[in-house]
């Protein structure tokens, strides 16, 4: 006869232990497609709406931004001189996998509580509020994947001119952008000001939201993990007192986006800009829900003007 197989029982979990303190994760910097610590060692709370601690985020200091001006710069070559077509597909990939962690961004504790969703680190908003703004998010980086392709065709053109010559402008990428994020629209108006940096073939150098800047991160890991190059995108947390002037000032940065700071706080910032003539795009409060139009693609690209010889 067979044997009898003794019966399999699925082994007891220890019960949870109510004293055990939880264990809170350190978010880190995302510099040249690498998850650093900052140099200086420094990081500091991030709180939800209810005062909850949510988690520690690294703070970062001058080398931190100097590392990810380096890493802008040596990425800048491929990502530019990568097709417009191409660029595009890359930016689309991205709103794929940030589609794939919508849960992720609007998860909430429990039904008629503050939220705690990183969306949301910070502000008081429901579940449908959280859930539109990262639709929004995946629509508005998928509306940019587009132009990329289609923007030089929309500025540039053939220009009249008095001669047996033809004469094309066209936009080309400025170079390394320094994006102080927006402080009040955590995900959407990361989105809304990095989106158009990237399609237009510039890299970035990003200081997120001080008090919001857990969706940044995770969105630092959607880019970590989709076809984007190493380098192309490069954000930073901490102080954006702290961190804006250094990178307003570094020579090797050729832009600077704003929106992430108040307007009285902006002619600082414009004068340390002045010392490479640096762009400066320093946009009025915007509705981040709103159309986004074209005006942020030619923020930050030059025209460049060749004159060709007919028949030649």
């Amino acid at each position: 006869m067979p044997t009898k197989r003794p019966k399999q029982t699925t082994p007891k979990q220890p019960a949870a232990d109510a004293t055990r303190l939880r264990v809170r994760k350190t978010y880190k910097l995302y510099i040249g497609g690498a998850f650093p610590r900052s140099e200086s060692g420094r990081s500091y709370p991030v709180h939800s709406a209810a005062g909850d601690l949510l988690a520690y985020v690294a703070q970062a200091s001058r080398k931190d931004v100097r590392d990810a001006v380096v890493a802008a710069r040596k990425a800048f070559a491929g990502w530019s001189g990568a097709t417009a077509y191409n660029r595009g597909q890359v930016l689309y990939r991205v709103a794929e996998m940030l589609d794939g962690r919508r849960d992720q961004f609007v998860a909430q504790v429990g039904q008629a509580e503050m939220s705690t969703a990183e969306v949301a680190a910070g502000e008081v908003v429901s579940a449908d509020a959280a859930r539109a703004q990262v639709d929004a998010a995946v629509d508005r980086w998928v509306y940019y994947a587009g132009w990329s392709d289609k923007y030089a065709q929309i500025v540039g053109g053939t220009n009249p001119v008095a001669g047996p010559y033809f004469s094309f402008s066209l936009p080309e990428p400025t170079g390394v952008v320094g994006v102080l994020a927006p402080q009040d629209s955590s995900l959407l108006g990361l989105v809304s000001v990095l989106a158009p940096v990237l399609a237009t073939g510039n890299t970035a150098v990003v200081i997120a939201s001080e008090d919001r800047p857990l969706p940044a991160i995770s969105f630092a890991e959607v880019l970590a993990t989709s076809d984007l190059p190493p380098g192309v995108v490069n954000l930073l947390t901490g102080s954006t007192a702290e961190l804006a002037p250094w990178l307003a000032g570094h020579r090797d940065v050729n832009a600077l986006d704003l929106s992430g700071v108040v307007v009285a706080d902006r002619k600082a910032l414009q004068i340390k800009a002045a010392g490479n003539v640096k762009r400066v795009y320093a946009p009025h409060e915007p509705d981040w829900f709103a159309d986004p139009g074209i005006s942020r693609l030619g923020a930050f690209v030059e025209t460049k003007t060749v004159w060709h010889p007919i028949g030649v």
